[in-house]
Protein backbone atom coordinates (compact mmCIF):
# COMPACT_ATOMS: atom_id res chain seq x y z
CA UNK A 1 0.00 0.00 0.00
CA UNK A 2 1.64 3.12 -1.34
CA UNK A 3 1.61 6.43 0.58
CA UNK A 4 0.02 8.29 -1.89
CA UNK A 5 -3.17 5.33 -1.40
CA UNK A 6 -3.28 6.45 2.13
CA UNK A 7 -2.88 10.35 1.42
CA UNK A 8 -6.00 9.89 -0.60
CA UNK A 9 -8.14 7.76 1.46
CA UNK A 10 -7.33 10.88 4.25
CA UNK A 11 -8.58 13.26 1.70
CA UNK A 12 -11.93 10.95 0.41
CA UNK A 13 -12.70 10.56 4.48
CA UNK A 14 -11.68 14.04 5.15
CA UNK A 15 -14.20 16.04 2.77
CA UNK A 16 -16.97 13.45 3.50
CA UNK A 17 -16.49 13.88 7.32
CA UNK A 18 -16.59 17.67 7.27
CA UNK A 19 -20.42 18.80 6.10
CA UNK A 20 -21.73 15.96 8.43
CA UNK A 21 -19.58 17.36 11.54
CA UNK A 22 -20.51 21.20 9.98
CA UNK A 23 -24.27 19.64 10.29
CA UNK A 24 -24.28 18.39 13.91
CA UNK A 25 -22.28 21.85 14.79
CA UNK A 26 -24.82 24.10 12.98
CA UNK A 27 -22.87 24.89 10.27
CA UNK A 28 -24.50 25.04 7.02
CA UNK A 29 -22.22 27.33 4.98
CA UNK A 30 -19.55 25.20 5.73
CA UNK A 31 -21.59 22.04 4.13
CA UNK A 32 -21.85 24.20 0.71
CA UNK A 33 -18.22 25.27 1.03
CA UNK A 34 -17.87 20.86 0.98
CA UNK A 35 -20.16 21.02 -1.83
CA UNK A 36 -18.12 23.48 -3.86
CA UNK A 37 -15.10 21.36 -3.26
CA UNK A 38 -16.70 18.32 -4.30
CA UNK A 39 -17.81 20.08 -7.64
CA UNK A 40 -14.78 22.67 -8.52
CA UNK A 41 -12.17 18.65 -8.05
CA UNK A 42 -14.42 16.83 -10.22
CA UNK A 43 -14.12 19.62 -12.73
CA UNK A 44 -10.76 19.81 -12.37
CA UNK A 45 -10.89 15.67 -12.57
CA UNK A 46 -12.20 15.96 -15.94
CA UNK A 47 -9.66 18.48 -17.29
CA UNK A 48 -6.97 16.66 -15.79
CA UNK A 49 -7.53 13.40 -18.39
CA UNK A 50 -6.82 16.06 -21.25
CA UNK A 51 -3.89 17.96 -19.02
CA UNK A 52 -2.73 15.29 -16.53
CA UNK A 53 -2.77 12.29 -18.71
CA UNK A 54 -2.94 13.63 -22.66
CA UNK A 55 -0.36 17.18 -21.57
CA UNK A 56 -2.86 19.03 -23.18
CA UNK A 57 -3.01 22.76 -21.86
CA UNK A 58 -6.47 24.01 -22.43
CA UNK A 59 -7.48 27.07 -21.70
CA UNK A 60 -10.86 26.69 -22.90
CA UNK A 61 -12.69 24.07 -21.01
CA UNK A 62 -14.73 26.72 -19.27
CA UNK A 63 -16.68 26.86 -22.37
CA UNK A 64 -17.47 22.93 -21.32
CA UNK A 65 -17.95 23.91 -17.42
CA UNK A 66 -20.54 26.72 -18.53
CA UNK A 67 -22.64 24.47 -21.14
CA UNK A 68 -22.99 22.30 -18.57
CA UNK A 69 -24.10 25.18 -16.11
CA UNK A 70 -26.76 26.68 -19.14
CA UNK A 71 -27.85 23.29 -19.99
CA UNK A 72 -28.99 22.54 -16.68
CA UNK A 73 -30.46 26.05 -16.69
CA UNK A 74 -32.15 25.83 -19.47
CA UNK A 75 -33.98 22.69 -19.24
CA UNK A 76 -34.66 23.88 -15.71
CA UNK A 77 -36.58 26.96 -16.76
CA UNK A 78 -38.57 25.40 -19.87
CA UNK A 79 -39.73 22.58 -17.33
CA UNK A 80 -41.27 25.24 -14.57
CA UNK A 81 -42.48 27.58 -17.34
CA UNK A 82 -44.07 24.82 -19.07
CA UNK A 83 -42.91 27.11 -22.27
CA UNK A 84 -41.97 24.31 -24.62
CA UNK A 85 -38.44 24.00 -26.42
CA UNK A 86 -37.57 22.58 -30.25
CA UNK A 87 -39.49 19.69 -30.87
CA UNK A 88 -41.87 20.48 -28.16
CA UNK A 89 -39.85 19.04 -25.36
CA UNK A 90 -40.75 21.31 -22.15
CA UNK A 91 -37.60 20.86 -20.44
CA UNK A 92 -36.57 18.49 -17.55
CA UNK A 93 -36.43 18.68 -13.80
CA UNK A 94 -34.44 15.35 -13.09
CA UNK A 95 -30.63 15.57 -12.81
CA UNK A 96 -29.97 12.40 -14.75
CA UNK A 97 -31.66 13.35 -17.67
CA UNK A 98 -29.57 16.65 -17.68
CA UNK A 99 -26.20 15.39 -16.85
CA UNK A 100 -26.85 13.04 -19.76
CA UNK A 101 -27.94 16.17 -22.07
CA UNK A 102 -25.14 17.99 -21.00
CA UNK A 103 -22.36 15.27 -21.71
CA UNK A 104 -24.16 15.10 -25.15
CA UNK A 105 -23.52 18.80 -26.01
CA UNK A 106 -20.39 19.28 -24.30
CA UNK A 107 -19.07 15.89 -25.87
CA UNK A 108 -19.74 17.22 -29.59
CA UNK A 109 -18.91 20.69 -28.37
CA UNK A 110 -15.25 18.95 -27.20
CA UNK A 111 -15.36 16.91 -30.94
CA UNK A 112 -15.90 19.97 -32.89
CA UNK A 113 -13.18 22.24 -31.00
CA UNK A 114 -10.93 18.78 -30.56
CA UNK A 115 -10.95 18.25 -34.23
CA UNK A 116 -9.84 21.84 -35.44
CA UNK A 117 -7.19 22.62 -32.36
CA UNK A 118 -5.57 19.17 -31.85
CA UNK A 119 -3.99 19.73 -34.88
CA UNK A 120 -1.40 22.37 -33.50
CA UNK A 121 0.22 22.05 -29.92
CA UNK A 122 1.89 24.40 -27.55
CA UNK A 123 0.86 28.08 -27.47
CA UNK A 124 -1.74 27.53 -30.54
CA UNK A 125 -2.94 24.95 -29.30
CA UNK A 126 -4.02 27.15 -25.92
CA UNK A 127 -4.99 30.19 -28.17
CA UNK A 128 -7.52 28.73 -29.91
CA UNK A 129 -9.27 26.44 -27.16
CA UNK A 130 -8.97 29.94 -25.26
CA UNK A 131 -10.65 31.62 -28.46
CA UNK A 132 -13.23 28.98 -29.02
CA UNK A 133 -14.80 29.43 -24.64
CA UNK A 134 -14.30 33.04 -25.34
CA UNK A 135 -16.78 32.38 -28.37
CA UNK A 136 -19.16 30.23 -26.67
CA UNK A 137 -18.74 33.16 -23.97
CA UNK A 138 -20.00 35.95 -26.09
CA UNK A 139 -22.49 33.58 -27.70
CA UNK A 140 -24.31 33.11 -24.08
CA UNK A 141 -23.88 36.90 -23.19
CA UNK A 142 -26.09 37.79 -26.24
CA UNK A 143 -29.15 35.50 -25.84
CA UNK A 144 -31.24 37.68 -24.15
CA UNK A 145 -33.85 34.54 -23.93
CA UNK A 146 -31.84 33.02 -21.39
CA UNK A 147 -30.83 36.30 -18.88
CA UNK A 148 -27.71 37.56 -21.48
CA UNK A 149 -25.45 38.96 -19.29
CA UNK A 150 -27.60 39.05 -15.92
CA UNK A 151 -27.42 35.02 -16.38
CA UNK A 152 -30.14 32.55 -16.14
CA UNK A 153 -31.90 31.55 -12.60
CA UNK A 154 -33.15 28.04 -11.81
CA UNK A 155 -36.06 28.64 -9.07
CA UNK A 156 -36.10 25.19 -7.78
CA UNK A 157 -32.73 23.05 -7.42
CA UNK A 158 -32.80 20.03 -9.82
CA UNK A 159 -34.48 16.26 -8.38
CA UNK A 160 -32.43 13.63 -8.09
CA UNK A 161 -34.08 9.95 -7.80
CA UNK A 162 -34.54 9.26 -4.05
CA UNK A 163 -33.21 12.33 -2.27
CA UNK A 164 -34.65 15.66 -1.06
CA UNK A 165 -31.60 18.02 -3.09
CA UNK A 166 -32.93 20.76 -1.32
CA UNK A 167 -31.11 19.64 1.77
CA UNK A 168 -27.69 20.95 1.85
CA UNK A 169 -26.58 17.63 3.12
CA UNK A 170 -27.85 15.41 0.97
CA UNK A 171 -27.09 17.52 -2.09
CA UNK A 172 -23.53 17.42 -0.87
CA UNK A 173 -24.13 13.35 -1.31
CA UNK A 174 -25.06 13.96 -4.63
CA UNK A 175 -22.09 16.01 -5.79
CA UNK A 176 -19.34 14.05 -3.66
CA UNK A 177 -21.00 10.42 -5.31
CA UNK A 178 -20.34 12.04 -8.84
CA UNK A 179 -16.88 13.02 -7.90
CA UNK A 180 -15.96 9.48 -6.65
CA UNK A 181 -17.31 8.15 -9.83
CA UNK A 182 -15.17 10.48 -11.90
CA UNK A 183 -11.95 10.14 -10.05
CA UNK A 184 -12.61 6.22 -10.36
CA UNK A 185 -13.39 6.79 -14.01
CA UNK A 186 -10.28 8.87 -14.47
CA UNK A 187 -8.27 5.85 -12.65
CA UNK A 188 -9.61 3.25 -15.33
CA UNK A 189 -8.24 5.65 -17.76
CA UNK A 190 -5.34 5.98 -16.34
CA UNK A 191 -4.52 2.56 -16.03
CA UNK A 192 -6.20 0.68 -19.60
CA UNK A 193 -4.00 0.41 -22.56
CA UNK A 194 -5.86 3.13 -23.81
CA UNK A 195 -4.33 5.39 -21.30
CA UNK A 196 -0.79 4.32 -21.62
CA UNK A 197 -0.99 5.68 -24.98
CA UNK A 198 -2.27 8.98 -24.25
CA UNK A 199 0.72 9.09 -21.70
CA UNK A 200 3.23 7.77 -24.50
CA UNK A 201 1.98 10.16 -26.87
CA UNK A 202 2.45 13.26 -23.95
CA UNK A 203 5.81 12.01 -23.65
CA UNK A 204 6.95 11.22 -27.28
CA UNK A 205 4.34 11.72 -30.27
CA UNK A 206 6.86 10.92 -32.94
CA UNK A 207 7.91 7.76 -31.24
CA UNK A 208 4.10 6.44 -30.77
CA UNK A 209 3.65 7.68 -34.58
CA UNK A 210 6.54 5.26 -35.55
CA UNK A 211 4.94 2.05 -34.05
CA UNK A 212 1.86 2.88 -36.05
CA UNK A 213 -0.35 4.33 -33.89
CA UNK A 214 -1.70 7.87 -34.58
CA UNK A 215 -1.87 10.65 -32.06
CA UNK A 216 -4.79 12.53 -33.01
CA UNK A 217 -7.67 10.16 -32.51
CA UNK A 218 -6.43 9.07 -28.68
CA UNK A 219 -5.71 12.89 -27.93
CA UNK A 220 -9.12 13.65 -29.24
CA UNK A 221 -10.75 10.44 -27.41
CA UNK A 222 -9.29 12.35 -24.21
CA UNK A 223 -10.11 15.77 -25.32
CA UNK A 224 -13.87 15.07 -25.75
CA UNK A 225 -13.77 12.58 -21.98
CA UNK A 226 -12.86 15.78 -20.38
CA UNK A 227 -15.57 17.84 -21.53
CA UNK A 228 -18.14 15.38 -20.74
CA UNK A 229 -16.74 15.27 -17.38
CA UNK A 230 -16.47 18.80 -16.76
CA UNK A 231 -20.24 19.39 -18.50
CA UNK A 232 -21.44 17.46 -15.55
CA UNK A 233 -19.47 19.33 -13.23
CA UNK A 234 -20.80 22.96 -14.54
CA UNK A 235 -24.23 21.18 -14.17
CA UNK A 236 -23.93 20.90 -10.35
CA UNK A 237 -22.43 23.96 -9.90
CA UNK A 238 -25.42 25.91 -11.67
CA UNK A 239 -27.68 23.41 -8.79
CA UNK A 240 -25.45 24.48 -6.06
CA UNK A 241 -26.04 28.15 -6.47
CA UNK A 242 -29.49 27.67 -8.41
CA UNK A 243 -27.93 30.35 -10.93
CA UNK A 244 -26.20 30.29 -14.03
CA UNK A 245 -23.60 32.64 -14.84
CA UNK A 246 -21.67 33.75 -18.09
CA UNK A 247 -18.84 33.96 -15.29
CA UNK A 248 -18.69 30.07 -15.49
CA UNK A 249 -17.76 30.64 -18.87
CA UNK A 250 -15.09 32.80 -19.17
CA UNK A 251 -11.47 32.06 -19.34
CA UNK A 252 -10.77 33.01 -15.73
CA UNK A 253 -12.73 29.64 -14.57
CA UNK A 254 -10.30 28.32 -17.24
CA UNK A 255 -7.30 29.32 -15.25
CA UNK A 256 -8.65 28.07 -11.88
CA UNK A 257 -9.44 24.75 -12.79
CA UNK A 258 -5.59 24.78 -13.87
CA UNK A 259 -4.47 26.32 -10.94
CA UNK A 260 -6.50 23.84 -8.69
CA UNK A 261 -4.76 20.91 -11.06
CA UNK A 262 -1.35 22.28 -10.67
CA UNK A 263 -1.76 22.40 -6.33
CA UNK A 264 -2.80 19.57 -6.23
CA UNK A 265 -0.83 17.34 -8.58
CA UNK A 266 -0.66 17.27 -12.47
CA UNK A 267 -1.32 13.63 -13.36
CA UNK A 268 -2.57 12.73 -9.49
CA UNK A 269 -5.17 11.06 -8.65
CA UNK A 270 -6.12 12.78 -5.95
CA UNK A 271 -4.73 15.67 -7.29
CA UNK A 272 -7.72 18.13 -8.05
CA UNK A 273 -9.33 17.42 -4.60
CA UNK A 274 -6.34 18.42 -2.69
CA UNK A 275 -6.42 21.64 -5.30
CA UNK A 276 -10.10 22.33 -4.62
CA UNK A 277 -9.61 21.65 -0.91
CA UNK A 278 -6.70 24.40 -0.64
CA UNK A 279 -7.84 27.14 -3.53
CA UNK A 280 -11.68 27.05 -1.43
CA UNK A 281 -10.13 27.04 2.26
CA UNK A 282 -7.66 30.12 1.23
CA UNK A 283 -10.34 31.55 -0.96
CA UNK A 284 -12.87 31.45 2.41
CA UNK A 285 -10.39 32.26 5.46
CA UNK A 286 -8.76 35.01 3.51
CA UNK A 287 -11.75 36.60 1.36
CA UNK A 288 -13.52 37.94 4.56
CA UNK A 289 -10.15 39.39 5.87
CA UNK A 290 -8.89 40.70 2.24
CA UNK A 291 -10.04 41.60 -1.28
CA UNK A 292 -6.50 40.61 -2.65
CA UNK A 293 -6.14 37.26 -1.20
CA UNK A 294 -5.49 36.00 -5.03
CA UNK A 295 -1.87 37.52 -4.20
CA UNK A 296 -1.80 35.06 -1.46
CA UNK A 297 -3.05 32.08 -3.75
CA UNK A 298 -0.18 33.59 -6.55
CA UNK A 299 2.44 32.99 -3.94
CA UNK A 300 1.22 29.15 -2.62
CA UNK A 301 1.06 28.76 -7.01
CA UNK A 302 4.88 30.19 -7.17
CA UNK A 303 6.20 28.22 -4.76
CA UNK A 304 4.33 24.88 -5.88
CA UNK A 305 5.89 25.29 -9.04
CA UNK A 306 9.30 26.19 -8.05
CA UNK A 307 9.69 23.75 -5.03
CA UNK A 308 6.84 21.01 -5.30
CA UNK A 309 6.26 20.31 -8.94
CA UNK A 310 4.22 17.31 -7.84
CA UNK A 311 1.60 19.32 -6.19
CA UNK A 312 0.49 18.87 -2.41
CA UNK A 313 -0.20 15.48 -3.22
CA UNK A 314 3.38 14.93 -4.71
CA UNK A 315 4.85 16.88 -2.09
CA UNK A 316 3.60 14.53 0.65
CA UNK A 317 3.41 11.03 -1.43
CA UNK A 318 6.86 11.29 -3.04
CA UNK A 319 7.82 10.69 -6.39
CA UNK A 320 5.13 7.56 -6.94
CA UNK A 321 2.15 8.90 -8.89
CA UNK A 322 -0.32 6.03 -8.77
CA UNK A 323 -2.67 6.22 -5.86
Amino acid sequence: MSREFLINGVLALLLLAVPFIASAVGQPFTITLATRIAILALAATGLNIALGLGGLVSFGHAAFFGVGGYVAGILSSHAFSGDPMIFGFEGSKQMLLIWLTAAIVAGLLGLLIGVISLRTSGVYFIMITLAFAQMVYYFAISWPAYGGEDGLSIVVRNQFPGVNTMRPLTFFGVAYGALIVGLGLFAMIRDSRFGAALQAVRQNEVRVASVGISPLPIRLTAFVLSAMMTALAGCLYADLNRFVSPSMLSWHMSGELIVLIILGGTGRLFGPVAGAMLYVVIESALGGITERWQFFLGLILLATVLFARGGVIGLLAGKARHG
